[in-house]
């Protein structure tokens, strides 16, 4: 089995995801509604909506969409991205100072990448798309 993440956003995943393949690397796929095959039943002036976008990175994909306006999110329209962090393990103290500055920049960090009992250094922040992130880098 694999586990992935599905993100969502109000009209900023092309951004996001562009930002986050500029930090961490890998492979993006993006479509748009306007790329459908029933693209003409979307509202015109939202079809340059992200409709699907994947960034893979080694065996993890990151996924996410942007929502329509008003669309119903299975819990009324949308209100951002909550009670969820993604968690970053990298191999080094190194890699996840470079992570957490890139990830970070633009955002909020409320914790500094700092040494912890459970780990070399661990941080969180929450970037400026919204999304909630931990860098943990564990002890060798």
């Amino acid at each position: 089995m694999k586990l992935s993440t599905y993100l969502t956003f109000d009209g900023q995943a092309r951004e996001a995801f562009t930002f986050y393949q500029q930090v961490l690397g890998g492979t993006l796929e993006m479509m748009t509604f306007a790329q459908a095959p029933e693209a003409e039943h979307f509202p015109a002036e939202h079809r340059e909506r992200i409709m699907h976008v994947c960034l893979t990175l080694d065996d993890y994909r990151l996924m996410a969409s942007d929502t329509m306006p008003g669309m119903d999110c299975g819990s009324g329209t949308y209100e951002g991205i909550k009670g969820c962090s993604i968690s970053l393990h990298p191999d080094s103290v190194a890699e996840g100072e470079r992570l957490f500055a890139g990830l970070s920049a633009g955002g909020q960090v409320v914790m500094p990448m700092e040494k912890t009992f459970w780990a070399e250094r661990f941080g969180m922040f929450t970037d400026r798309f919204g999304v909630s992130w931990m860098v943990n880098c564990e002890h060798p």
